[in-house]
């Protein structure tokens, strides 16, 4: 659909980025010595095991945590040339695990106008996000992509998307994009369609709408799920210069915020290898999981001209593959099995609709299942859950597995009647509680009503079913903050103070766990990290407080990452 945009052109930026600005970091990186044995004592560590276990001390060595216990215990292994850290009665935990997001994208706000409503941005109102995309039209080379980034139309005092004729008043020769706030669709302006080869005449895709003004049929510029640009169509436009500061900063992001492990949810094979070789050099300072997109790689997944496998150390892992069954729900495409709370008048009965027709699912579903692959499906309304589950029910039924951690990513809208069923069949939760926080307000007034709206993410009603789950924050949708994540996780409070299902409320304890521990056995790496256990990577993060006993989870700091026994980020 975008061909003009110069697929191509991605590759050959992403080429130079390894061979030019990453070799930067790599040299670096290799000039910074870290001793073989380092000592943390005199802190407060929680290691998240099995047993949830605090210690006050533990032993690093070549990268990997030697032991862990009480002080006395562990300076006895001090030698000359033991590196000592006295973390001064500071929380020591396991690096946080990005359970789902889309490195690099959260770097994109960089050269992009930001149209986030508060309380990430500024933006209230279509007047206000117009002087945005205007003053950002303006900086734009000519020829080049407008880019606005994040705006979200219930957030906005209209109540609406901007159209294509608002758009147009600013460039009628410029194509101009603004991608939503969800990441499910998106507004162009008459050039970008003309770019698209979308005009009038153009059919909706299968799993996507084409926007059009309800009395005259006009197209409005709107364009949702598979209809809409993609993180690859957008960052097919950027220079190299511009994706290797994408790039650098989300880095900067995730680092600063504790997370050791990070995920690129949804990506092709070129960006694939990309992220390997910029692992293997060590550009990119913690570890990354990349799930490949179900869409650009899925021949080659299943005929075997793709191996995950070759791209597998200790530091970079392909994992699951992703697919989608339906889009969000704050952007009114999520799938559910009864109308949207509030609907408009011409479409009373409108419950969203799903990315992909059921047989097709289900073949796709049972494919990936019978050639052994672990599955990461995207799904937010009820009606998408119940399609996942009755796809997977059938793979199971036909090629039983007895461990196959099938990942629901959001889970948003499940029902306590799934619950039981996604356990049975091995279906494991990764909610985004974060919701409840950035549009809570306006799920529970306008998409899905006082009923509904607080079971969103049941990460309660899991707990009860004895479910494992993690909890992300879908970053570029809403910020990589893991300290915001687990304030939300635990108090389910919206931005104007209404608590969005008190019922589902868990412990910090818990939510601590799903960020760590539980995230790394979502994608079946317990083993090597996500606690402080003998053996283990010597993954570390080091907060300002200890999360079980401060009174404002949001007063805590991120002061230091540690990934492989090297400090990735130190708080000034």
């Amino acid at each position: 659909m975008i061909k003009k945009l110069g697929y191509r052109l991605l590759q050959a930026v992403i080429a130079l980025i390894v061979l030019a600005g990453i070799i930067f970091f790599s040299l670096r990186f290799l000039a910074e010595s870290t001793p073989s044995h380092q000592i943390y004592f005199n802190g407060n560590i929680l290691t998240l095991d099995q047993n949830n276990t605090s210690a006050q001390a533990v032993s690093v060595r070549d990268g990997k945590i030697e032991q862990v216990g009480n002080d006395q215990k562990i300076l006895q292994l001090k030698t000359s040339a033991s590196q000592l850290i006295d973390l001064q009665q500071k929380t020591m935990l396991p690096g946080f695990i990005d359970a789902h997001s889309h490195f690099p994208a959260s770097g994109l706000v960089s050269f992009s106008a930001d149209l986030s409503p508060p309380p990430i941005g500024p933006i209230r109102s279509i007047s206000q996000l117009l002087q945005q995309v205007e003053k950002q039209a303006q900086k734009t080379e000519k020829g080049r992509w407008v880019l606005g980034f994040g705006y979200d139309d219930s957030s906005l005092l209209e109540q609406r998307h901007p159209t294509l004729q608002e758009l147009d008043q600013i460039s009628i020769s410029q194509p101009i994009y603004l991608w939503h706030s969800s990441g499910h669709m998106g507004v162009a302006n008459s050039a970008a369609l003309e770019l698209l080869n979308i005009d009038s005449s153009s059919p909706n895709p299968m799993g996507g709408i084409i926007g059009r003004d309800l009395k005259t049929g006009q197209l409005n510029g709107l364009l949702q799920e598979k209809a809409a640009l993609t993180l690859k169509d957008l960052l097919a436009d950027y220079s190299l210069l511009d994706y290797y500061k994408i790039f650098d900063l989300a880095k900067q992001e995730y680092a600063a915020s504790g997370i050791t492990t990070a995920q690129s949810g949804g990506i092709n094979g070129q960006l694939i290898k990309t992220f390997y070789w910029a692992s293997q050099i060590g550009a990119l300072p913690f570890r990354l999981v990349a799930f490949p997109k179900h869409d650009a790689l899925s021949k080659q997944l299943i005929n075997g001209s793709f191996k995950p496998a070759s791209y597998q150390t200790n530091r970079f892992l392909v994992g699951p593959v992703k697919l989608l069954a339906d889009g969000s729900p704050q952007g009114r495409t999520a799938y559910l099995s009864q109308p949207f709370y509030q609907n408009p008048p011409e479409t009373p009965g409108f419950r969203g609709f799903p990315a992909i027709d059921q047989p097709i699912l289900e073949k796709l579903i049972v494919g990936y299942h019978k050639a052994g692959f672990q599955m990461a499906v995207h799904g937010n309304g009820d009606a998408a859950i119940d399609n996942i589950i009755q796809a997977f029910g059938k793979a199971q039924q036909l090629y039983p597995a007895d461990d196959p951690r099938l990942i629901l990513i959001h889970a948003q809208m499940t029902r306590d009647d799934q619950l039981p069923k996604m356990k049975q069949l091995g279906i494991t939760p990764s909610f985004f509680p974060g919701h409840t926080f950035f549009w809570g307000d306006q799920h529970y007034t306008r998409h899905m009503g006082p009923i509904r709206a607080p079971n969103m993410s049941p990460t309660g009603s899991a707990v009860k079913n004895q479910m494992r789950f993690s909890i992300h924050s879908d970053a570029p949708v809403t910020p990589i903050d893991p300290i915001r994540l687990l304030w939300a996780s635990v108090n389910r409070t919206s931005m104007s103070g209404r608590v969005i299902g008190a019922h589902q409320r868990i412990s910090v304890l818990q939510a601590l766990r799903a960020m760590t521990i539980d995230a790394a056995w979502q994608v079946f790496q317990e083993d090597n990290r996500g606690s402080i256990e003998v053996g283990k990577f010597a993954d570390l993060v080091v907060l300002s407080q200890n999360p079980l006993t401060a009174e404002d989870l949001l007063e805590v700091k991120v002061e230091q990452t540690i990934v492989g026994g090297k400090t990735i980020y130190k708080l000034d």
